[in-house]
């Protein structure tokens, strides 16, 4: 799978609207072959700072950046972010969570 998060720095004055400005991306790519997860977090130290975790089967990402619905939420989003926002993203075995075995509930 293709494993990516993106840490987004959101202006203030577009913080509380954020989740809605970033909704119909959202359910869209959900709603895509190949998407096996899409979800958004608030920074607990930063409360202008979203977390975006995403995973794709490993033929899926390519299509995800071509839709329209990408191309519409880059347009949409970079009134509203204050800066370039920070992306890891690499390739890595399976397609869903693993467990952690330290915490591992019987």
């Amino acid at each position: 799978m293709i494993f990516i998060t993106v840490k987004f720095k959101v202006r203030p004055e577009y913080v509380d609207g954020w989740l809605d400005l970033v909704d119909d991306f959202t359910q869209a790519t959900r709603r895509e072959p190949g998407n096996l997860w899409f979800e958004w977090s608030r920074s607990v130290d930063d409360p202008n700072e979203f977390v975006l975790v995403e995973a794709f089967q490993d033929d899926a990402a390519g299509a995800h950046v071509g839709s329209d619905h990408f191309i519409t939420a880059m347009q949409t989003m970079r009134p509203a972010i204050a800066e370039t926002p920070r992306i890891i993203n690499f390739v890595t075995p399976g397609e869903e969570w693993s467990r952690m075995g330290e915490l591992e509930i019987t």
